[in-house]
């Protein structure tokens, strides 16, 4: 635990929230901030800046949780569709240097639809990225 960090004092019950769920891991709050009705956040017990920090056995766990938590809204809250975000790093819009996931019900009314313009790419390029990032796969 980092005792500079206000997810770090929220995850260990230092700082009350709205829980929706808790293990030994994990504790799932209501955002206090929420982009749409029923916005919540993973966040891991254990202190890590973003998922560049997060060992595999957390990160396996953190997405059995969210497709748990998912399901869970979509019953609960009938909604249309969710988004899971995750930013890491500030130029990717992260706020808070404490790993967390956003699980975001979505509602065909909401207004809040989110905008992505697809981009272009040639094969080459595409297949040159590919064999970069295959090189650290394997390290």
């Amino acid at each position: 635990m980092n005792n500079d960090c206000i997810f770090c004092k929220i995850a260990n019950g230092e700082i009350p929230s709205s829980t929706v769920y808790e293990d030994e891991m994990f504790r799932v709050i209501l955002d206090l901030s929420p982009a749409t009705k029923g916005h919540a956040l993973i966040l891991p017990k254990k202190h890590m800046a973003n998922i560049f920090e997060m060992d595999e056995v957390t990160a396996e766990k953190v997405f059995v949780l969210a497709s748990r938590i998912a399901k869970a809204m979509k019953e609960a809250l009938n909604c249309d569709g969710l988004n899971i975000v995750q930013n890491n790093g500030e130029i990717a819009g992260q706020t808070v240097f404490h790993f967390h996931m956003h699980i975001i019900p979505r509602y065909n009314d909401d207004g809040q639809h989110i905008n992505w313009v697809p981009g272009t790419s040639e094969a080459a390029e595409r297949d040159a990225i590919a064999q970069q990032i295959k090189i650290f796969l394997n390290k």
